[in-house]
């Protein structure tokens, strides 16, 4: 959830919903994300909207935030009604959710079963650092109702986890991962950076052969991006860390996806690959195909009907709205039927599946003209039906889209 958020208009204090954004619920698959802001340290790199016990301030606490997470759960039920909107998926996502008991976990799950209902099936993710659970952790998660679990394991190399400020032992992730398994989830994912200065083509290879002794059912690999405000950013700009270069950055990309294809795991959007269909993050999915969805905490971002909001930024500020019987949203915007075509464009030419090409004719513009070229420079596949990516065009993916829209 990055801390950065934007200007947008001012959402009302009762959080209501425009009428038109009402009448679209119930078409599109729902979800709850849930935000849970803490984490033992600050890693360098990272931009999420995150605060440490020292940076929360008085009147904010983990102990308490399970309640207030519950009274946002039950702030949607009024603003969307009594429509039926069975819950496809769930993730907790930070920070680090761990970081709280797994009763707070439990106990938010059921909130949003409580108010709306879990669908059959649903898929139910929490990210873990490894540091921060065990066997007995896990197997209440999993009595709970939680089916998934994210691990951020991030790198299999000490100097590397350093660079990054990651405080976790690499050679507790096996043992994480074969408690998640002992505890009954059927899906575990591990998340990954490459890119990082210092990181060597051989260090990335070590950490793509410890992920896959893990046996994932998902991976997550992401270049490592130097946001601004960050501390790994201020010793890039002090000159005492490299920047990472798009060279190395592509180089590792096509290391990892040939690694991770040849270990049986299928690319299904540009930074993911799952063991098969069933693996793969149905959640982010909704997100990359145009689901509605609701973010629990601290600036966590919502979308339902194409309205899209953002709560306040703070723990304090978030907690005093609910105490307030009042909405946490700071700001919204309506997205006009142009804005949600591009982001189509934008969200669903990343997919394995491809986005459709006849989106392309409800554009401004004639977007199909940039086909041919798109083909020739061997970005895309020569398909009539649908835009799919080639791994060039995975690589210069966000040109690809450029090209569609300019």
């Amino acid at each position: 959830m990055p801390s950065a958020l934007p200007e947008g208009d001012p959402a009302p204090t009762d959080g209501a919903l425009p009428e038109p954004a009402l009448a679209e619920v119930g078409r599109r698959p729902f979800e709850f994300y849930v935000h849970v802001p803490f984490c033992r340290v600050r890693c360098g790199y990272c931009d999420f909207n995150t605060y440490t016990a020292e940076e929360l301030g008085p009147g904010v606490s983990r102990s308490s935030y399970a309640e207030q997470a519950v009274a946002e759960v039950r702030l949607a039920r009024q603003v969307l009604g009594d429509r039926d909107l069975p819950v496809e998926t769930v993730f907790l996502g930070g920070g680090t959710p761990t970081l709280l008991p797994p009763a707070d976990l439990g106990r938010m799950l059921r909130a949003i079963d409580d108010e709306f209902g879990l669908a059959p099936g649903a898929e139910v993710t929490t990210e873990a650092n490894p540091d921060s659970v065990d066997l007995a952790y896990l197997e209440q998660l999993r009595e709970a109702g939680y089916t998934r679990v994210s691990f951020g394991m991030q790198s299999a190399v000490p100097h590397v986890l350093a660079v990054l400020d990651r405080t976790h032992d690499p050679r507790r992730v096996p043992d994480v991962v074969a408690a998640a398994r002992a505890a009954g989830f059927d899906q575990v994912s591990l998340d990954l950076i490459y890119g990082t200065p210092g990181e060597s083509a051989d260090d990335w290879a070590t950490t793509l052969d410890a992920a896959l002794a893990c046996d994932p059912d998902h991976v997550s690999a992401y270049s490592l991006i130097v946001e601004d405000g960050t501390a790994l950013a201020r010793r890039v700009r002090r000159g005492e860390l490299p920047m990472p270069d798009d060279d190395d950055l592509a180089d590792k990309y096509v290391q990892a996806d040939e690694r991770l294809v040849a270990a049986g795991l299928g690319w299904y959007e540009v930074s993911n690959w799952a063991r098969d269909d069933a693996a793969r993050c149905r959640h982010n999915l909704g997100y990359w195909t145009g689901a509605d969805w609701w973010g629990i905490g601290p600036g966590a971002h919502s979308h339902v009907g194409g309205v899209r909001w953002w709560n306040v930024k703070h723990p304090t500020a978030y907690a005093g709205r609910l105490r307030a019987g009042e909405s946490p949203a700071q700001a919204r915007e309506v997205l006009d039927a142009e804005t949600r075509r591009v982001e189509q464009v934008l969200l669903e030419v990343r997919l394995r599946d491809g986005m459709a090409l006849d989106v392309l004719d409800d554009l401004d513009g004639d977007a199909r003209a940039a086909l041919p070229g798109l083909v020739a420079d061997e970005l895309i596949e020569d398909r009539s039906d649908r835009l799919v990516l080639t791994r060039h065009g995975r690589l210069l993916a966000d040109g690809v889209v450029h090209r569609l829209l300019a």
